[in-house]
């Protein structure tokens, strides 16, 4: 009954946006798509995405859930406003972010092995 679909972006479809936006999109999409879905570049195109596409308050019973996150991602891409070079300010922001999390010191909740992998 429903699409086989996440609840937030997955790094997995960022190649198959590259077509919908102009050039600045796809070279952003091209440095990004062929990365480890854990680098910080491919973690923030994913934060990005999931900020502008509202998947925090996505329901598995939408109608946008059932449709998926590629369908999803697609319509908010069309239906954007903002320049492309909004869209790159947007993801700069996402991967600032990322590395302010990412150099955090550790939580008090995660064993000293996550720890050290978390400050390499």
């Amino acid at each position: 009954m429903y699409a086989a679909n996440e609840i937030l972006f997955p790094p997995y479809l960022i190649p198959k946006l590259r077509e919908k936006r102009g050039q600045s999109w796809r070279s952003l999409v091209d440095r990004v798509a062929h990365l480890p879905e854990d680098h910080p570049e491919s973690l923030a195109f994913s934060l990005m995405m999931i900020r502008l596409d509202g998947c925090m308050d996505c329901e598995t019973d939408s109608y946008r859930a059932m449709r998926g996150c590629q369908a999803c991602a697609e319509q908010m891409l069309r239906r954007y406003k903002g320049r492309d070079e909004d869209l790159l300010s947007n993801y700069d922001i996402a991967l600032s972010d990322i590395r302010l999390y990412m150099s955090a010191e550790p939580l008090p909740w995660m064993q000293p092995e996550e720890a050290a992998v978390r400050a390499a």
